[in-house]
């Protein structure tokens, strides 16, 4: 596997997500149960998305002067590229867990720890899932269609589901839960299981981190092979991921109560998977270049937001929303 990333960037990366998240952690434990405000929201994501960038700056500097001002800028284009198309891809993470945490009345004070236990978990299963692909793909060429035809399959498919809710009650995962568990619905407090009656229980906040896990399985599954399209490099592919997971948290109490503002976002991003699969199976025909796959795909995501926002505003003067053809 060819990597820019050396073994002091790997170790120093590694470091950084490790107490990255133990802050995290601490800060809550300090805070304890309680409902995050818009405006701590706001400070959280910036942050996160001023590490990103300061990130990318810090590895162009690097690179300028160990390998040149080409792979510099080559490199930092598919960072901040990979990077905008998983912080997108997270979006619809974000609204499936809205769904969850509104099934099952998770009050907002319980809801951040589960995220972050779920983001920690996220961590873990995207990094042996993008060092796995990076060396299958390392290995067999001829896995870049297979997940070139994957990503378009896959955005047609979103195309199509869009603006459907998904019936959280009859999930497969959620059926086995409730015939191998005793599951109650009463929350007690922040913790997975209670005591009822002298027999153990698991509450509903167990349940959701449940699925929120497969959840985010899935998601990875659509996402990694995503960004494999825009870069091969194993160190670029998880630190892209990585960032953008590390946000979200902050990010999903952020749009929690603007999501049905983003209802065209679906499209957008079906959109771009297509184009980042079609990417992926003309690879060796044709080279798009770097900088046109970031100026398209935050186009498109930029282009459904916008026209998400305008609806909303007509929306909510009387005009019916619209959307895209066929829908």
């Amino acid at each position: 596997m060819e990597t820019i990333g050396t073994w002091w960037m790997w170790a120093g990366f590694a470091v950084f997500v490790v107490v990255a998240i133990a802050i995290d952690l601490l800060v809550m434990e300090r805070q304890g149960a309680h409902q995050v405000t818009m405006k701590e929201a706001v400070r959280w994501s910036l942050l996160w998305f001023s590490l990103a960038f300061v990130f990318v700056a810090l590895l162009w500097w690097y690179l300028d002067g160990s390998q040149g001002r080409a792979v510099a800028n080559t490199v930092s284009m598919q960072f901040i590229t990979g990077y905008l198309v998983e912080k997108s891809l997270s979006v619809d993470n974000i609204f499936v867990f809205l769904m969850l945490f509104s099934y099952f009345a998770v009050p907002p004070q319980y809801q951040k720890r589960a995220l972050i236990i779920g983001i920690i978990g996220a961590i873990v299963l995207r990094t042996l899932l993008i060092l796995v692909g990076a060396w299958l793909l390392a290995t067999f060429h001829w896995l870049l269609y297979v997940f070139g035809a994957f990503l378009v399959f896959t955005g047609v498919k979103m195309w199509f589901a869009a603006g459907q809710e998904p019936d959280i009650a009859t999930n497969p995962v959620l059926t086995l839960l409730k015939k191998r568990m005793r599951i109650t619905n009463r929350f007690d407090g922040e913790k997975l299981s209670t005591m009822i009656d002298g027999v153990k229980h698991y509450t509903p906040l167990f349940v959701v981190l449940v699925l929120i896990g497969t959840t985010d399985i899935i998601f990875a599954v659509d996402s990694i092979p995503a960004i494999f399209a825009i870069t091969s490099d194993p160190f670029i592919v998880l630190t892209a991921n990585i960032f953008a997971i590390l946000g979200l948290r902050a990010l999903y109490f952020l749009l929690a109560d603007l999501a049905n503002r983003f209802h065209l976002l679906a499209y957008g991003l079906a959109l771009v998977l297509v184009f980042i699969g079609g990417k992926m199976l003309l690879i060796d025909l044709v080279k798009i270049p770097i900088g046109y796959a970031l100026l398209v795909t935050a186009s498109l995501i930029a282009g459904s937001i916008v026209l998400s926002l305008r609806n909303s505003g007509e929306s909510a003067h009387g005009k019916p929303p619209a959307l895209p053809p066929g829908v």
